[in-house]
C-alpha cells in the first residue's frame, strides 16, 4: 500500500489532520497500528468525539495588533471554568485573535454564510467563466471549486493557520482540545480596523 493511502486511512480512522497522521506514521516507521496508537496516546484522535460536548464556559479575549489599528474580540467556549482560566486556553484565544486580525475572516464556518452571499459569489464566478468554451457540467464543477476556495478564505475554521500554513485553524483547535481534554468552540468574533 502506498504511503499516501496509509496516511489517508489513518486520517479516516482518527479524524485528525493529514499532517498529524503523516508525522505519526513517520514516527511509527510506516506501521499503521503503531501510528494509530501514537495518535491515540496523544489524545488527538479523541478530539473529534469531544465535539458533541456542551460548551457552557469560556472567555472573551481581546487582541490588539501593533499600532492599535486593528482589534479583535473573540468569544471562545469550553466546558468548564477551570479550563477557561487555563493559560493554554488563553494562548489559543490569543492565537485565534491574531488569525482574525491578519486573515479577516467573515464567518466562523461555512454554515453561517447566508444563502444570498453564496448566490452572489456563485453569480460572480459564473459571469467570469461565461466566455469559456467548456461543457456546462465542467463549468459547474469549476465554479463549485472556486466557491469552495472562496469559503476557505472567508471562514475562520477553514483558513490555513498563520503559524503553520500546512494545517487549518480547525486542526489547531483540535490540537488544543487534545491538550486540554475538553471541547472548544469559537462562538463568534468581531474585527475592528481603523
Amino acid at each position: 500500500m502506498e504511503h499516501y493511502e496509509v496516511i489517508k486511512q489513518l486520517r479516516e480512522a482518527t479524524g485528525v489532520s493529514l499532517m498529524e497522521c503523516k508525522n505519526a506514521l513517520t514516527e511509527a516507521e510506516g506501521d499503521f497500528d503503531k501510528a494509530f496508537e501514537i495518535l491515540r496516546k496523544k489524545g488527538i484522535a479523541k478530539a473529534e468525539k469531544k465535539s458533541e460536548r456542551s460548551t457552557g464556559a469560556g472567555r472573551i479575549d481581546a487582541y490588539l495588533h501593533l499600532g492599535n489599528k486593528v482589534g479583535v474580540l473573540i468569544d471562545l467556549r469550553c466546558e468548564t471554568d477551570f479550563v477557561a482560566r487555563n493559560e493554554i486556553f488563553a494562548e489559543l484565544a490569543h492565537e485565534l485573535g491574531m488569525q482574525v486580525a491578519a486573515m479577516r475572516p467573515r464567518y466562523v464556518t461555512s454554515d453561517e454564510i447566508p444563502e444570498e452571499v453564496i448566490a452572489e459569489e456563485r453569480a460572480i464566478f459564473e459571469a467570469s467563466m461565461s466566455d469559456q468554451k467548456k461543457a456546462p457540467e465542467m463549468l459547474a464543477k469549476i465554479v463549485e471549486g472556486k466557491l469552495a476556495k472562496r469559503f476557505e478564505e472567508i471562514c475562520l475554521l477553514d483558513q490555513p493557520s498563520i503559524k503553520d500554513q500546512d494545517i487549518k485553524v480547525r486542526d489547531v483547535i483540535k490540537h488544543y482540545i487534545s491538550k486540554l481534554g475538553e471541547n472548544i468552540v469559537v462562538k463568534r468574533f468581531t474585527r475592528f480596523e481603523i
